[in-house]
């Protein structure tokens, strides 16, 4: 079955040529259009999609508002379009807040010429979420009654009802299940925790780290497929959220514990130096080899070399198998690989990936890895 679209956007010339991609693909079926918010909020109730592409700027009414409608009133899959400013990185973040799952650069060169990667990128993308419509979201099976629809703040407490656990941007998960509560510590000691991630991951790592006390007693490193555009805005975010602090890192950054380091976007981070004087080193790699910039099989390979058996990596949502080679490298080495679940995760790619290659210990949902986390290193 054919995922099915809303495009929304008030430029005519994207509306078409993001309908003229997706419906290259056999497996997407555009359904309608929108030129602002408001309207995508009706066509929304009236056409049911399973996935909408959403511009943020748009008259009437803009692209965060009308998700906030939206996923007040008929939650849906969306996938954000912005600019890469350090405006539309906010608002970006701010639609994650509001409910969308993903995002995309709006890059007029990809989507104007035939770049077969960008247009790869963006079919990908949406039959992945597009797939996780039905078992993410309740879905009523007749349009709602006329009603006006309740308002959602970007503070408020309360989300539609969802089916997964809430991944509202800047709240804490839930409690964490019994079965989390029971799990015991291994005993093993490490000295580093590496968490990589893609598609869903900036609510997935908000919901972690917002979670870790403040005395967590080892340095993280964060890898985030990001532009470098939105790096510097999410770790202040997740910085001005959580109680362990968080940067994005630098060339020579010397490794803290308690410190979270999130990779820049279009480079790689690797670790340099020796025990007691370790530091990162943040480069951008030219090399056509690695898909990713940052990558996590780059980070948790020299995570492996530097460190051995001493860490903790954690593999998240996203799209693809980046961390399985690295997540090998670490385990050769002694190192403890978990993984995200595929009920909880946005995409079951990454998680899927090392978990097929044998390398994960644990798969835990994304609302219990905080407690894991704490229970394992022993700080809680």
């Amino acid at each position: 079955m054919a995922v099915k679209v809303l495009v929304v956007d008030d430029s005519s010339f994207f509306r078409r040529r993001v309908s003229e991609i997706l419906e290259q693909d056999k497996d997407i079926e555009v359904i309608g259009f929108a030129v602002n918010g408001r309207e995508a909020v009706d066509k929304t109730n009236q056409l049911r999609p399973d996935v909408i592409t959403m511009d943020v700027e748009m008259p009437v009414l803009d692209g965060i508002s009308a998700v906030k409608e939206i996923m007040a009133a008929n939650p849906t899959p969306i996938l954000m379009f912005s600019s890469l400013t350090r405006d539309g990185a906010t608002a970006t973040l701010d639609a994650l807040d509001a409910g969308a799952l993903d995002f995309l650069p709006k890059k007029f060169e990809d989507i104007a010429r035939n770049n077969e990667d960008a247009i790869k990128l963006l079919q990908n993308k949406v039959k992945e979420i597009g797939r996780k419509r039905l078992s993410r979201f309740s879905r009523p099976t007749t349009p709602p009654a006329s009603a006006p629809i309740p308002p959602v703040s970007a503070g408020t407490t309360s989300r539609p009802a969802i089916t997964q656990p809430d991944r509202s941007f800047n709240r804490s998960a839930a409690p964490a299940t019994n079965i989390a509560a029971n799990t015991r510590a291994s005993g093993k000691k490490y000295q580093i925790v590496a968490i990589g991630t893609s598609t869903g991951g900036p609510v997935a790592l908000q919901t972690i780290l917002t979670q870790l006390p403040a005395n967590f007693p080892h340095p993280i490193l964060l890898i985030q497929h990001m532009p470098a555009a939105f790096t510097p805005a999410f770790a202040a975010r997740l910085n001005g959220l959580c109680k362990i602090k968080v940067k994005e890192a630098q060339q020579g950054d010397r490794l803290i514990p308690g410190v979270a380091y999130l990779a820049p976007g279009g480079q790689q981070m690797l670790i340099e130096g020796r025990a007691g004087n370790r530091t990162l080193r943040v480069f951008e790699d030219d090399s056509a080899r690695i898909t990713y910039k940052p990558s996590v099989d780059v980070t948790f390979a020299s995570t492996a070399k530097s460190f051995q058996g001493d860490v903790l990596a954690v593999v998240l949502t996203g799209m693809g198998a980046d961390g399985r080679d690295g997540a090998r490298m670490l385990k050769q080495a002694g190192a403890t690989i978990w993984a995200q679940d595929e009920k909880t995760s946005v995409v079951y790619g990454m998680p899927q990936a090392v978990a097929n290659a044998g390398l994960t210990s644990a798969s835990i949902a994304l609302e219990d890895v905080a407690n894991r986390l704490v229970r394992e290193i022993g700080c809680g």
